[in-house]
């Protein structure tokens, strides 16, 4: 029997054979068909129906693939989409670099995407961020979270947080100043800290948080008018009126806009106008024009005093290291009446520093001498160099050169600073009040205010060169405590300190003056009462009496010679901080310290001080 390799098939091929053996026993006359035929032609009907198998299955398996591919396509990032980062600082409400802060960025429905660590320096960083709106949220330990709502994500984006505790945030204080070692008057260049008002809210997953909307929908435009009474004060003696104006058109740009007006007289005006433009890390870019204009000031024939200022600088950050400022200030300044003589002068400036964790290294020049501890960056003096007139009756600038090297350390509740300088001072202005006796002063030497009875002049120019020390340390309830020492030299006159005693002339008084090296010690006390919100801040300042100039007068913060208050009042604040009323007072050499009488040949009296005992109190509206 042939053998077949099917089952199936040799089972049909045996009842086949069987029934033809039947019919061939029964019916002789039947023809039989070949058994290698018959077996042929099943073969081939099996074939054709696995190959029909065979195409489906191929077919199948080619959808499989193609299935496949697609979904691998759909999975494969789009790379003509470049990746974003989000970076940016983390600060308390006094401006302080907050350390070890967790940052998390989440999308809108506020599910965190991801979540990093500030730095030593309040710095962050999330990298590869698809671009997109999203929220950033930072938290500290006994911080309120902070989260902005709303952030565009394009390519590189700075989202700087504060972080308030609950007190603050209830109370809707005004906004600290950046610089933690400063307390004075917040309108200096952190108006645009109204977009960053406290708004608390419950967040779906319980915490209270403080909101703040990325897209600056609070009021990118502010205002405020401060209306004061002066006295004892060179050039601005008698009713004030100041109108301030800033525009921020948005977070890394603003534009503050200041004039400061007698209204009730043609007495000095002042005005001056300032830009800053900042690049996140990169650092930022800044311009300030200041311009006065005092008719009332006269030297002699010399009339009507203007002076005009223009600054610039530059500030570069190389990561969280190295930071580099630097820029120049050009004056311009003359009579408006038979000016002797024209000044055009450039001041420039440089600093470097280098960060390594809590602690910085930092190396600054200077060729300006600094406005008061008490003058706002928002006001016009804080820029224009104090003017004088010399022995020969000729317009004098203050100035000099300062170079000093050093070292500071800040931690979350103390502040250590060190450093060395070298000064060369030139034109030190001298300031007196002038009373008059049998004649007058040889009024071409000097630059007279007739309205605060303040005359200036210009002194021997004089090196210096000491050590300065200051330590800060933030106390409970919102107060700061600082105490510094500083070494150097200041001038000091020879000759009768008494009326009545033997006269000298302006010219010999003035030629007798010789630097002396003496020593100054500082205290500062300031802080905000709870409840009543008041701002306060005290300082004394002591260096020995018989000198006419201050130690260190390139320190930018030094305190005021003796002792000065400072005190403002909330008297109404709106809600969101929008809009507000404080009064405000001043109190400069309160008991009246370091005052040095001299007799001139003509029997007037020179009446010499480090500071001038001065008053000035008022209202300001911020709306």
């Amino acid at each position: 029997m042939t053998q077949f390799p099917n089952k199936r098939l040799r089972n049909r091929h045996l009842l086949s054979w069987n029934s033809n053996c039947g019919a061939q026993q029964g019916h002789r006359t039947v023809d039989l068909e070949p058994a290698s035929v018959q077996f042929e032609r099943v073969s081939s009907a099996l074939l054709a129906r696995n190959a029909s198998k065979s195409t489906n299955v191929i077919i199948r398996r080619n959808h499989l693939v193609l299935l496949a591919a697609l979904i691998a396509l759909g999975s494969v990032p789009v790379y003509g989409i470049m990746p974003g980062t989000v970076s940016g600082v983390v600060r308390d409400s006094s401006g302080l670099p907050v350390i070890g802060a967790e940052v998390e960025l989440m999308r809108p429905d506020l599910t965190v995407i991801a979540s990093v660590l500030t730095s030593s320096t309040g710095r962050f960083t999330i990298s590869s961020v698809v671009p997109g709106r999203y929220a950033v949220k930072a938290m500290g330990t006994t911080f309120l979270p902070s989260l902005r709502e709303n952030v565009r994500v394009r390519t590189g984006l700075v989202v700087n947080l504060t972080l308030n505790t609950l007190y603050e945030a209830m109370q809707w204080l005004p906004s600290e100043p950046r610089n933690g070692n400063s307390q004075k008057d917040d309108w200096k260049w952190t108006l645009r800290a109204a977009a960053n008002r406290p708004l608390l809210r419950w967040l779906e997953d319980g915490p209270l948080v403080v909101v703040s909307d990325g897209t600056g929908t609070a009021p990118k435009l502010k205002a405020r008018l401060v209306a004061t009474g002066r006295e004892g004060t060179f050039g601005e003696s008698g009713e004030r009126v100041s109108m301030s104006l800033e525009n921020t058109p948005s977070n890394s740009r603003e534009l503050l806009a200041q004039v400061d007006f007698d209204p009730d007289s043609a007495a000095g005006m002042e005005s001056m106008l300032g830009f800053r433009q900042d690049l996140g890390f990169a650092g930022a870019v800044d311009s300030v024009a200041a311009v006065a204009i005092h008719p009332e000031l006269d030297s002699g024939a010399s009339e009507g005093l203007d002076e005009a200022a223009m600054r610039s600088a530059e500030t570069i950050n190389l990561g969280d290291m190295l930071e580099a400022e630097a820029g120049s200030t050009q004056v311009f300044a003359r009579f408006s009446q038979d000016s002797p003589n024209t000044i055009f002068a450039a001041l420039p400036f440089a600093s470097v520093g280098w960060r390594t964790g809590d602690s910085t290294v930092r190396y600054r020049m200077a060729t300006a001498v600094p406005a008061s501890e008490e003058t706002s960056d928002g006001q016009a003096e804080a820029w224009l160099p104090r003017l004088a007139v010399s022995n020969e009756g000729r317009l004098t600038l203050e100035h000099g050169l300062h170079q000093e090297i050093g070292w500071e350390r800040r931690t979350d509740n103390s502040d250590v600073a060190l450093l060395v300088y070298a000064d060369r001072m030139d034109n030190p202005v001298l300031e007196a009040q002038e009373r008059a006796g049998a004649g007058d002063a040889p009024v071409a030497a000097l630059l007279r205010d007739p309205e605060s009875g303040l005359v200036r002049t210009a002194g021997p120019g004089f090196s210096s060169s000491g050590v300065q020390a200051t330590l800060q340390h933030r106390l409970p309830g919102n107060s700061q405590i600082r105490v510094s020492y500083a070494t150097g030299n200041a001038l000091v006159f020879s000759g009768t300190t008494q009326p009545g005693g033997q006269a000298v002339s302006l010219a010999g008084l003035i030629g007798s003056a010789h630097p002396r090296r003496a020593q100054a010690y500082s205290i500062s006390l300031s802080g905000t009462l709870e409840g009543s919100g008041t701002r306060w801040r005290a300082t004394y300042r002591w260096q020995p009496e018989n000198t006419v100039t201050s130690i260190a007068q390139f320190s930018p913060d030094g305190a005021d010679p003796y002792l000065n208050m400072q005190f403002r009042q909330p008297i109404y604040h709106h809600r969101d901080g929008a809009s507000s009323i404080d009064a405000l007072l001043n109190l400069r050499n309160l008991l009246a310290e370091g005052y040095r009488p001299y007799v001139l040949a003509d029997g007037s009296v020179l009446v010499f001080a480090q500071a001038e005992r001065g008053i000035s109190g008022g209202l300001a509206f911020s709306f």
